[in-house]
């Protein structure tokens, strides 16, 4: 049961993360919506969770920032007096072949899809400990574990979401706290909208099933980790991939 419990969604109201955040929210949870450049859409969000009847609330926050986050943490602490879930799903896309890609878009990407789950997780590690619960689950990518050409600083930023999920697994099991990944493949989202036809017909070529996922079948395995179902799960990455990988 998830009635009651408090989630954090990092870039929550678009794509994956609005799917995620109307998950939780379906299964009674409290989903705080994370948004850094698109309050529109994390509001939109917000107001479809509460049509529903549920409960949600945007907060604005680049988690690129390592001490926005602890302001952030904080603050929904001190409201809410805990948090149960995190989903570590904010991700931006600098797409280029090495030789022409820049230093600054090699740290830009690194900086919010792998250092931002640094600086969240950090954050709520004492928080975590204290409660002797919580369920991490941070958003890697098929590409983490294959590789892609044009894609070296996404990735690498994927890559180190998996070895980081790993990590903190076995720092935190000890006190009830499980951390997990889910590594996504071809999913319809705005981000992939963008991938030229033919990226994206030679991706579905690799894909068991023939075709792209919904942001929802993402979804169904972020919340299956967050509930008690898989309290005996941690330190994994579960590929949603339509077999990409295999």
């Amino acid at each position: 049961m998830l009635e009651g419990k408090v989630a954090l969604v990092t870039g929550g109201g678009r794509g994956i993360g609005r799917a995620i955040s109307l998950g939780l929210a379906k299964e009674g949870v409290f989903v705080v919506v994370n948004y850094n450049g698109s309050e529109e859409k994390a509001r939109e969000t917000v107001e479809a969770i509460r049509s529903a009847g549920g409960g949600a609330e945007v907060f604005g926050c680049n988690v690129a920032d390592f001490n926005a986050c602890g302001e952030m943490m904080k603050e929904l602490i001190e409201k809410y007096g805990h948090i149960d879930i995190l989903v570590n799903n904010a991700g931006i896309t600098r797409d280029g072949l090495m030789a022409k890609m820049s230093e600054e878009d090699f740290d830009e990407v690194i900086a919010i899809n792998l250092k931002g789950c640094f600086n969240t997780m950090r954050h709520l590690y004492r928080q975590f400990l204290k409660q002797r619960s919580g369920k991490v689950i941070n958003i890697s990518s098929v590409t983490g574990i294959m590789g892609n050409p044009g894609q070296a600083n996404y990735c690498a930023s994927k890559a180190g979401i998996i070895g980081l999920t790993k990590s903190m697994a076995r720092e935190l099991g000890s006190r009830g706290i499980t951390v997990n990944a889910v590594a996504p493949g071809l999913i319809e989202t705005e981000m992939t909208e963008k991938l030229p036809d033919s990226v994206k017909e030679a991706m579905k070529e690799q894909i068991i099933l023939r075709r792209p996922g919904k942001p929802e079948d993402v979804a169904g395995a972020v919340v299956f980790l967050a509930s008690e179902k898989a309290d005996y799960i941690t330190g994994q990455v579960i590929s949603v991939d339509g077999g990409m990988a295999v």
